[in-house]
């Protein structure tokens, strides 16, 4: 169960400088940086910790299996208070929101939460694993939804359900894919997390099927998220072998990124077929230009993908705090960010106890 996260106060975002009564007095709204000067950005909202995949690199059987224990709804995050923090992040300079999980589409009328975050003046995505959203496409578009993100770690379907663990086709996740792109939650990007030995003998053969296709396909190396996954360095293959690889069949041309911060290191084939994208978190940190904060399902602020800790908006939800406290209090925590994880990474500290999984705070 993912309730023994442990929860840092708000107020101890600063311990180590805190702000002075000016800085407190600044408007807070515009650009808000934390202590290495990174503006937020991109805000992530975990609906739900739960999922129907059982992907080996984020929540193997052995640990979520039937006796696992999830969070009860009454400590899930209301729509009416995710929407709440998202506005107050929206006029603190985000300029995109993407729902992630668990399997977002598990959560019981997800487009309603969509319509209401759609009237906010941010880019609105979403992160699947495919399975509804042949069955969901259409409803998150009229919500208003912008584009949305499938996970797809193989095109072989054999390997596809060797990676899901729960014996689901592929088929039916192209069939999701294809119905995103018919409503126009377009382009649709296809994430595949690569592990060495288990999924990278499908770099070429999702390559060749989504050349031409208007899709954007990206290969992420295989992170230590959490402590479930039994993470190796040995079974990280860098993007560089990656793009090797289909350069040498398809060569490719490097694409200066979109924006300052993206994550995803851009290229195109040199033949017209389309981009694809690698994320680099192992080999090529990019913690110097990260954006990004997440909020849990249950309303847990997390400024790093891989923290061990979180600082508590519920809490001033609940106790009847206005949008003002919660400005304050999530302004508090980004100025006092110092985290850059990837870039200090170690045998030592991949794996502590502690660190906050994968399918609990989105990827």
């Amino acid at each position: 169960m993912k309730t023994d996260a442990r929860v840092i106060p708000i107020a101890s975002a600063l311990d180590a400088a805190p702000p002075t009564g000016d800085e407190l007095a600044l408007p807070l709204s515009g650009d808000l940086l934390d202590r290495r000067q990174r503006r937020v950005r991109d805000l992530r909202i975990s609906v739900t910790d739960r999922c129907n995949f059982r992907c080996v690199y984020c929540m193997p059987k052995s640990v979520f299996d039937q006796n696992y224990t999830f969070l009860p709804r009454k400590q899930l995050l209301s729509f009416e208070e995710i929407v709440r923090i998202a506005s107050v992040f929206a006029d603190l300079g985000v300029e995109k929101i993407r729902i992630t999980g668990g399997e977002p589409l598990l959560r019981r009328h997800i487009e309603n939460l969509i319509e209401q975050l759609a009237k906010l003046p941010v880019e609105l995505t979403l992160t699947t694993n495919g399975s509804l959203l042949a069955k969901k496409a259409r409803a998150l578009k009229d919500a208003g939804l912008d584009r949305v993100t499938v996970s797809l770690d193989g095109i072989d379907d054999a390997v596809f359900k060797r990676m899901n663990d729960v014996d689901y086709p592929v088929g039916e996740v192209l069939d999701g894919i294809a119905a995103a792109a018919a409503v126009g939650l377009a382009p649709v990007k296809i994430n595949c997390v690569v592990k060495r030995g288990s999924n990278d003998d499908q770099i070429l053969p999702l390559a060749c099927h989504f050349r031409h296709s208007g899709h954007i396909l990206r290969f992420i190396e295989v992170m230590d998220v959490g402590t479930s996954n039994g993470w190796r360095m040995d079974e990280v293959l860098p993007s560089a072998d990656v793009i090797a690889r289909i350069n040498e069949e398809f060569p490719l041309e490097a694409v200066d990124a979109n924006y300052a911060g993206e994550v995803a290191g851009r290229w195109r084939y040199r033949d017209g077929g389309g981009e694809i994208g690698v994320i680099s978190s192992v080999t090529q940190a990019f913690c110097s230009s990260c954006t990004r904060i997440r909020l849990s399902t249950e309303g847990q602020l997390y400024t790093c993908l891989f923290a061990q800790g979180g600082h508590d908006l519920r809490a001033t939800l609940r106790k009847g705090g206005g949008n003002e406290a919660l400005r304050r209090a999530i302004a508090a925590v980004w100025r006092g960010r110092d985290d850059r994880y990837s870039e200090i990474r170690t045998a030592a500290t991949a794996l502590p106890a502690g660190k906050i999984e994968m399918s609990y705070i989105g990827g």
